[in-house]
């Protein structure tokens, strides 16, 4: 990549400043009715370890411009990592180019004028000066216990700095920087017959406790070995955090207001029109969206520089708004959601109880306890049905008592139908709730006491 070294601050992401005066460059170089320049700078740094030792670490830069140009009523969008004047102006011209060989769009939405955006908190230095030798320190803390207790962790640490700038034709600027870092580690015993995991996520690397994870890890992985088969069916289910997280954030991806409005969705009303204003859950659930949340902080603007806001999606089990688009917003005479990453500044948090993990297992009196899923995949959109596995720690509950660890399962079901089959809760945390471990969304999860959790076969994998 071609670039300035004067265009990255401290952080060896793009500043504020330099990011304006880029986009105002380009935007002077277009020809276009509109235009639009998108700047994402990130800084990534990873240290990944397994059998107890550091194997690779990196860190990466990059600076990508892509410019969005409107003739008449046809779009089209280029990107590059050349910041000088001859790879700008290839950009922009490309752009116009494709746009002219494009179809018109019947949806085309005008850019917006300039906005106000509210101050975003979610960038932290602890995150932004984490480097390989302190990422190191963390893995230690994981790596040296399990070796010493003679298990073998595995892992993944990634941090991640990112800046991102929005500027158009019409005079929009937006900028904002914040922070990432997700922490998992796997502990199995040298037979590989028992496995654990653990895992946490923050946009403060501070709130991170490796040690933490490692001694949960190590914990499972001691407790999973000897693992019996159990008839698949329904059962009650405890489930941590990071479990729920797996399942409740892809409600997110069914809450278009469009799909249900056009008949394609969960949200969908029988007979026409969508479920806001109807209960689909236990009243218990309130599920928000708000990028300012200290738990929870996102991104203060959309692709399209929209300011993002608290939303409620869901509360006490009624759905209370769905996620408008500009278009569809004003097809419908109503507000576009201002939602980023699929739910309002790419962040959800979901309401919680008081019961520790220990209370939730001690109403159960045959069931399962369950750490996370994986190899999650659709089944149904209409009922947002997925289907999966259980993993890394999956034991038996009987009279209110852990009693033996048992072989994964896969399961059929539904968030919907599991929030409707609601015992209790406990306290809601910030967990991990990618399938990959990389730093993502901030997603805040109570653990959960549900009944018939359905179950539909074994699996013989750890």
């Amino acid at each position: 990549m071609s670039r300035p070294v004067s265009l990255l601050d401290e952080a060896r992401v793009i500043s504020r400043d330099d990011a304006q005066a880029l986009a105002k460059k380009v935007l002077a170089m277009s020809t276009a009715t509109e235009a639009r320049v998108i700047i994402n700078s990130t800084e990534r740094g990873n240290t990944r370890y397994a059998v107890n030792q550091v194997s690779t670490a990196g860190d990466s830069h990059d600076l990508t411009i892509t410019v969005r140009s409107v003739v008449g009523k046809r779009v089209g969008q280029a990107s590059t990592n050349r910041t000088d004047d001859a790879g700008l102006r290839a950009v922009v011209e490309n752009s116009e180019r494709l746009a002219k060989l494009s179809p018109e769009d019947p949806e085309l939405m005008p850019e917006l004028e300039p906005q106000q955006y509210a101050d975003a908190r979610g960038y932290a230095d602890a995150t932004a000066k984490l480097e390989p030798a302190s990422r190191a320190a963390m893995v230690a803390k994981v790596t040296e216990p399990a070796r010493a207790a003679g298990l073998v962790s595995t892992g993944y640490l990634e941090t991640r700095v990112t800046a991102q700038a929005i500027a158009n034709s019409k005079g929009l600027f937006a900028y904002n920087r914040d922070t990432d870092v997700a922490m998992t580690t796997t502990v199995r015993t040298p037979d590989g017959s028992g496995s654990g995991w653990a895992g946490s996520s923050s946009n403060d690397a501070s709130r991170i406790d490796p040690a933490a994870l490692g001694a949960r890890a190590i914990d499972k992985a001691r407790r999973s070995t000897n693992a019996v088969a159990i008839e698949p069916g329904r059962y009650t289910v405890v489930l941590e955090p990071t479990a729920v997280g797996n399942l409740v954030q892809l409600i997110a991806g069914a809450i278009g207001a469009r799909n249900a409005d056009e008949g394609r969705s969960f949200f969908t009303k029988q007979g026409g029109g969508n479920k806001i204003g109807e209960k689909v859950v236990d009243e218990r659930v309130t599920l928000i969206s708000d990028p300012y949340d200290s738990e929870t902080l996102g991104t203060p603007f959309t692709g399209e520089g929209l300011p993002t806001k608290s939303t409620t999606w869901i509360e006490n089990g009624v759905v209370k708004n769905l996620n408008y688009d500009r278009y569809w917003a004003k097809q419908k005479g109503t507000q576009p959601t201002g939602a980023a990453g699929g739910f309002g500044g790419g962040v959800l948090k979901m309401s919680g109880g008081t019961d520790t993990i220990e209370q939730l297992i001690g109403g159960v009196t045959r069931g399962l306890l369950v750490t996370r899923f994986w190899y999650i995949r659709p089944v149904d959109p209409r009922t947002i049905l997925f289907t999966g596995l259980t993993r890394d720690g999956t034991f038996l509950i009987e009279n209110g008592k852990v009693t033996k660890a048992v072989k994964n399962l896969r399961y059929n079901e539904s968030p919907i139908f599991m929030l409707n089959n609601l015992e209790a809760m406990g306290r809601p945390e910030r967990v991990s709730a990618s399938e990959s471990g990389n730093a993502g969304p901030a997603i805040v999860m109570p653990p959960i006491r549900c009944r018939d959790f359905n179950f539909t076969s074994l699996s013989d994998a750890v």
